[in-house]
């Protein structure tokens, strides 16, 4: 590590959990998020600025004047262009020693194969019920943490999947991928604005505890946040012995 490099992380270099090893180990990494939206732009500017050595960023969407209320990485000079090429400027604006990848284009099976054996984790910050369990097949399959999110009108929700762990369940023994589900997009029901920032910071940081090897991940449940209560719940899931997706890779 450089001098400007203790500099810059000497906040997570003080903390016992992380010290230099853990920032050592951030430095190494290689995040996939999914998603350059609400909850993808906290968690790539938080990742960014705490140092994770490669980012890869995903999305098709261009920004659209209504992103502005809440995905807080994009700005009005950059209306019209990619989500994922402002999530790069905003990253580097931060900390420009951080490589960062732009794919503009839709997460499919083949794109996840070629990139989740190079990844140390995946961050499924989506607004796409199919998208969310073709992320979660990946990660299965390869044997990559995943930190998926979600959020909608006042309320939104985290998970951990860790397949390296044999008791961890997966987001298919949570939300079966074959249960008929109505897409509600925040473009028709509406969202408040930190919500998404709350769960996509919570993102980042479950996704930097992992990637230094410190505290304890939130695998094995599902935690849930009501903003209008300001209330927090957690409903411990398990791993289902017939799920679809995890169970032949116990």
């Amino acid at each position: 590590m450089t001098d400007d490099q203790l500099l810059r992380y000497s906040r997570h270099i003080l903390l016992d959990d992380i010290g230099i090893e853990g920032q050592e180990r951030i430095l190494a990494a290689h995040a996939v998020i999914i998603g350059a939206g609400g909850l993808g732009s906290p968690a790539a500017l938080y990742l960014g600025a705490a140092g994770v050595g490669q980012i890869t960023v995903i999305d098709d969407d261009t920004v659209d004047l209504t992103n502005l209320q809440r995905q807080i990485a994009h700005t009005s000079e950059r209306v019209g262009s990619s989500k994922v090429e402002s999530i790069r400027a905003a990253v580097h604006a931060i900390n420009p020693e951080v490589r960062v990848t732009t794919l503009q284009q839709r997460a499919d099976a083949a794109l996840l194969d070629q990139l989740l054996p190079e990844a140390s984790i995946v961050l499924d910050c989506c607004d796409n019920y199919r998208t969310r369990h073709l992320v979660n097949a990946a990660c299965v399959r390869h044997r990559t943490p995943l930190v998926a999110a979600a959020a909608l009108r006042f309320d939104g929700q985290l998970m951990v999947i860790d397949p390296r762990d044999p008791e961890s369940p997966c987001y298919a023994c949570v939300f079966p991928p074959e249960a008929s589900f109505e897409e509600e997009q925040c473009a028709t029901m509406g969202v408040f604005a930190p919500v998404v920032g709350t769960l996509g910071s919570l993102q980042a940081a479950e996704a930097l505890k992992l990637l230094a090897g410190c505290g304890q991940p939130a695998t094995r449940r599902l935690v849930m946040f009501d903003s209008r209560r300001l209330d927090w719940s957690t409903m411990q899931v398990a791993k289902m012995s017939n799920c679809p997706v995890c169970s032949n890779h116990m």
